[in-house]
């Protein structure tokens, strides 16, 4: 059984405080996943972890989570096909800075559960699309799925989209280059991993790139109405 990570003292009390909203007020239920595999090593798991917190602190971006009704939050860790490990004490509903800025020191002070795994890119979509099923019942939803490799255990992307309830589920990917020959790694991300309306891509051409990159995946994530339109390989600015 994968490891259950600490959080962070006060934490978990703090999100206990930002309650379920009903449906009409939460405008997206949103989930964060994040590449542990054997691909990633201990400097660029750091750069993932902080670079994410630093970017949901970022002005614009809590600006943008902080516009009208709020958004549900789940982030979790992934590598093989049974090691899906949460970030987050479940679902929080990010009303107000306090509760945002808790959920990025926990998420960029969380220590990976495992560094010896492969690649299961269907089974991370399959664990998102259940937490999903817990989520508030939000206007959208989304997963965001960062990752630097591709699928190499387990079930695949597709027989993950035909199995698991993805209904009216956007998924978009932030892809790291550098493990894998750039080009192929982000084909395959947009030909397998991409789903649902206004699916989109964001390349980071490596770790020290990834903040840049979830700043602008964020931002388009949190626009109204939570969509965009599929593109092709869009590059953060800078």
């Amino acid at each position: 059984m994968p490891r259950r990570p600490p959080f962070l003292p006060g934490l978990a009390a703090l999100l206990c405080l930002a309650a379920p909203a009903a449906a009409q007020d939460c405008r997206l239920a949103l989930v964060l996943a994040l590449d542990v595999s054997s691909s990633v090593d201990p400097s660029e798991d750091r750069l993932q972890r902080e670079g994410m917190g630093r970017a949901l602190l970022a002005p614009e971006v809590a600006e943008a989570f902080l516009a009208g009704d709020p958004v549900a939050l789940y982030a979790f860790e992934w590598s093989g096909r049974n090691a899906q490990v949460p970030l987050l004490p479940g679902w929080v509903m990010v009303e107000d800075e306090p509760t945002l800025g808790a959920v990025a020191r926990g998420i960029a002070k969380s220590r990976r559960s495992h560094d010896e795994l492969p690649t299961a890119v269907g089974a991370a979509l399959g664990f998102a699309a259940t937490r999903l099923r817990e989520a508030p019942d939000c206007r959208a939803r989304t997963v965001d799925v960062s990752g630097d490799g591709m699928h190499n255990e387990g079930f695949s992307p597709d027989l993950a989209y035909s199995t698991f309830p993805f209904e009216n589920v956007t998924v978009n990917a932030l892809v790291i280059g550098g493990a894998e020959n750039s080009e192929d790694l982000a084909e395959w991300f947009r030909a397998e991993v991409l789903h649902g309306p206004g699916a989109f891509l964001i390349f980071a051409e490596d770790y020290d790139s990834y903040e840049e990159a979830m700043k602008a995946k964020l931002l388009r994530e949190l626009q109204p109405p939570a969509v965009s339109a599929i593109s092709g390989r869009d590059r953060p600015a800078g």
